[in-house]
């Protein structure tokens, strides 16, 4: 075992963390979303579910969850105004307890050494980016409906199986060789993060509505203040179960935001962001 990575180790053993899920009206995909939680080898210390605006059914469930999971589920919830990703994600992080984040989303299903992988990975200076397999529409259903418990690898679409591959030698060797491209590999549903890295360039842009470019456009300013990207492959294993797209009404607007960011080095902190929420927490 290499020296960073035994430390890696031992930093993510000695840390605080959160678990935070996005979701938005989809009770039964986060169900899926809990009961992955629950299998976890390593648990995270909390789960904060940042909630869009979703109706009762979800508080519903969450609160059904809570009795089942043994570590604490914190629902942060504000009502339905449209989409509103990024202002629900940092009121979720200003009431956050864990010093290192872990992101996913309400529709993933998480491999059951998810939260050890991430773990593996963290390093001072560093967020992480990891990737997902897509599975489809009938193997979705399947799951969904408990006729199916757990996807498998050949369940996911051919061009995405090496996703699903865990090797943890190889793991630690692609961690900082793979993906050198700035924005490749950022996705909001598998990514981690400190979370005094992320309040020092003042978290998600609220200025940034609708789908799209809201991961890249934080990654960006993250890497803009000194903080650089580390690759998850061959680990931290997720499932993206299908549904319909979301509308990308706003996508040239916030891809506008995201170009002028990347071409900017000195955009560090956003205008718009979690300071507002950290004095309410």
């Amino acid at each position: 075992m290499t020296a960073n990575r035994s430390n890696s180790m031992q930093l993510g053993r000695d840390l605080t963390t959160t678990l935070l899920i996005s979701t938005y009206n989809k009770p039964e995909y986060l169900r899926r979303t809990l009961e992955s939680v629950a299998r976890q080898t390593i648990l995270p210390d909390e789960v904060v579910i940042a909630d869009d605006g979703s109706t009762d059914e979800t508080r519903q469930l969450i609160e059904e969850m809570q009795k089942r999971i043994s570590i604490p589920i914190r629902h942060v919830w504000h009502p339905d105004d449209g989409f509103r990703k990024c202002e629900i994600l940092n009121k979720a992080l200003a009431q956050a307890k864990g010093e290192y984040i872990i992101q996913t989303d309400g529709d993933i299903i998480l491999d059951r050494h998810f939260i050890a992988d991430h773990l593996e990975m963290v390093e001072r200076g560093y967020f992480v980016c990891g990737s997902r397999i897509l599975l489809p529409e009938e193997i979705t259903r399947k799951i969904l409906s408990g006729t199916q418990e757990l996807p498998r690898l050949r369940d996911g679409k051919i061009g995405f199986w090496l996703n699903g591959l865990r090797i943890g030698w190889l793991r630690h060797y692609l961690t900082k060789r793979f993906g050198k491209k700035a924005e490749r590999g950022i996705r909001g549903c598998n990514t981690a993060y400190w979370k005094s890295d992320l309040i020092a360039v003042n978290g998600f842009n609220e200025d940034i509505t609708g789908w799209g470019a809201e991961d890249a456009e934080l990654a960006f300013r993250m890497m803009h203040n000194g903080v650089r990207k580390k690759i998850l492959k061959m680990g931290g294993i997720v499932y993206h179960m299908w549904h319909p797209l979301s509308s990308d009404a706003r996508l040239q607007i916030n891809e506008a935001i995201l170009r002028e960011v990347k071409n900017d080095p000195g955009r560090i902190r956003c205008e718009n962001g979690i300071d507002k929420h950290l004095s309410e927490a």
